[in-house]
């Protein structure tokens, strides 16, 4: 089986076991689903919310197997490469290196991590080393120089 580029084995393993998880689930919700909806409105609404929660676990499910297996999560030629390391100095002159990972599942305590598909993401891929740049946040446009660039061995 082929998996996501970059994806680590603490994230692989991650996702097998919320994989399982939610097999498991699915399994226990699929026989409720096939009963007759006689009753009452409130029989009517638990059998709504439990078909909604399966669809979930369904694109859930589906999510993660495309991940697990190579599948059909597109990657920008102009994105940066998992493991690209990068050290910035932001507007408030704090310097932070990071690593680009590959997903969101990778991340890991302690580590800072973004992904190459973020706003931060997109717009370090478009500068080089000694740039200074300007990306979107959820407070607002924000401002940064790339101090150093390293692409992963």
């Amino acid at each position: 089986m082929t998996s996501t580029p970059g994806l680590s084995p603490a994230a692989r393993e991650r996702l097998e076991r919320e994989l399982e998880q939610l097999r498991e689930q699915r399994e226990a919700l699929a026989p409720r689903l096939g009963e007759d909806p006689l009753g009452d409105s409130a029989d009517q609404a638990d059998l709504l919310e439990r078909a909604e929660s399966t669809s979930w676990i369904d694109r859930r499910i589906s999510e993660i197997q495309d991940l697990l297996t190579g599948g059909p999560v597109a990657e920008s030629e102009s994105a940066l490469p998992p493991g690209t390391k990068v050290t910035l100095r932001f507007e408030d002159g704090d310097v932070e290196e990071m690593l680009v990972i590959g997903i969101a599942e990778e991340a890991e305590d302690g580590l800072s991590t973004l992904t190459a598909d973020s706003p931060l993401g997109r717009a370090i891929a478009e500068h080089e080393e000694g740039e200074k740049f300007t990306y979107r946040t959820p407070q607002g446009e924000a401002s940064a120089e790339i101090v150093k660039l390293t692409p992963p061995s």
